[in-house]
């Protein structure tokens, strides 16, 4: 190799070394925290959410209120169809003023308030697990958009790197000290990377477009930068988690509070079955040169047994229901937990054995290959084999990270706890 050509070449290499190593910081990040407030501000799902606990906030007042009072006139007609027709000549015709009122049995109004308090409760614990469910979605998004961020960065670096080895390559050929099919070979990657660069950027775009609905932004607003990923281990023990997921678990507290709801309609029903009672009462007025009536009446509503029994059982059947979903859910959500505990531990060895390990192996593989390169001592063709070597291992490890962040939003949902 002459004087020059050696020269040339270890520009490249010092150029490709420098580049292969270089991680730009991305500007302007939003927190996670900021776009997680953000959303529970603006997000329509949780504004329904909300909505709906105010709208059934109202209707205990409702139920719980004696029904509506009547009042009634009567005008009593005497030989004939007109008005006031034997008025002044006949005592039966009169002029009637009264009202009435329906009386629950005792209990009755009461048991129906609290059935509805129940399910007002049950919209109002509807509201944090709305809540959760959004923010979960929010922070996949986010580790997304994150995850596709460092792609593009590691994608980008490369992609650099293969122009100068393109070039190295192109000039080795020019002075007979190459083969054209190196050059090809680099090309090829290189046209690789752009096509990855493409696809990373179409996913990029679909995620900001489902993170700004989430956020109920305008879908033409800045797009979202994400702050940098970076590994949160998880400190908690499988038991705690369980534990967690008992007690503080969304989609568990709106089960609990369904059940407590259905028991308060079931006392309800079998209130319904005692009678209820009417009060009314009527003055009646004649022509002055006859007596007054007074009308007092007493009812009493006998409610049909088979109806009140199908009632009964109908409330029974939907507390078991209400029971068994409960629990359904309960075992399901151990079970995510479970699966997502190990996911996570299984995922931070992987890091470390990408960090401690296969990339720093990689990378020492590859400068050396490249340095023999350098030194016309080895092909393109290997330099190539070991550039992308390394470039799928920190696309493997970002995907792991992506993957063991993703894992922990999800526990996070899960067990209503912080754990990053």
């Amino acid at each position: 190799m002459s004087a020059a050509s050696s020269a040339a070449v270890a520009v490249v290499l010092a150029t490709a070394l420098a580049a292969f190593g270089q991680v730009s910081a991305p500007t302007a990040p939003t927190p996670l925290s900021q776009l997680l407030a953000e959303a529970s501000e603006n997000n329509s799902q949780i504004a329904a959410a909300r909505d709906a606990w105010q709208a059934a906030k109202q209707v205990p007042r409702q139920v719980s209120t004696l029904p509506d009072p009547t009042f009634t006139y009567q005008n009593f007609s005497v030989g004939s169809p007109k008005p006031f027709a034997g008025y002044t000549t006949s005592n039966f015709a009169y002029i009637g003023i009264g009202a009435s009122q329906e009386i629950p049995y005792p209990g009755k109004l009461r048991l129906r308030g609290e059935a509805a308090e129940r399910q007002a409760g049950v919209k109002n614990t509807a509201i944090q697990a709305t809540s959760a469910s959004v923010a979960d979605a929010v922070k996949i998004d986010y580790i997304q958009l994150a995850y596709l961020q460092q792609v593009l960065k590691i994608l980008g670096e490369d992609e650099r790197v293969l122009d100068q080895l393109i070039k190295d390559a192109t000039a080795h050929y020019e002075v007979g000290q190459g083969s054209q099919a190196d050059v090809l070979q680099a090309e090829v990657e290189r046209t690789k990377i752009v096509r990855e660069i493409t696809a990373a950027k179409q996913q990029m775009g679909d995620t900001e477009a489902d993170l700004k609905a989430q956020l109920h932004r305008d879908q033409d607003s800045p797009d979202i930068v994400a702050e940098a990923l970076r590994e949160n281990p998880l400190q908690d023990t499988s038991d705690q988690l369980l534990g967690r997921v008992r007690k503080q678990n969304p989609q568990i507290q709106v089960d609990a509070s369904a059940v407590r709801a259905e028991n308060a309609a079931l006392a309800s029903a079998k209130r319904d079955g005692k009678p209820d009672f009417g009060l009314s009462y009527m003055w009646q007025q004649n022509d002055r040169k006859y007596p007054d009536y007074y009308m007092f009446t007493f009812n009493l509503r006998l409610p049909r047994r088979a109806r009140v029994r199908a009632e009964v059982q109908e409330a029974a059947e939907k507390l078991a229901l209400s029971r068994e979903t409960l629990d359904a859910h309960l075992q399901e959500q151990l079970a995510q937990v479970r699966r997502g505990y190990v996911e996570v531990k299984s995922d931070e060895e992987l890091l470390t054995e990408y960090q401690q390990g296969l990339i720093p192996q990689s990378d020492a593989a590859y400068r050396s290959t490249l340095n023999s390169y350098a030194s016309n001592r080895d092909v393109l063709t290997h330099v190539l084999l070991y550039f992308v070597n390394v470039l799928n291992m920190k696309l493997d490890e970002a995907k792991v990270l992506a993957d063991h962040e993703t894992t922990m939003a999800h526990l996070e949902t899960l067990t209503g706890a912080a754990l990053r």
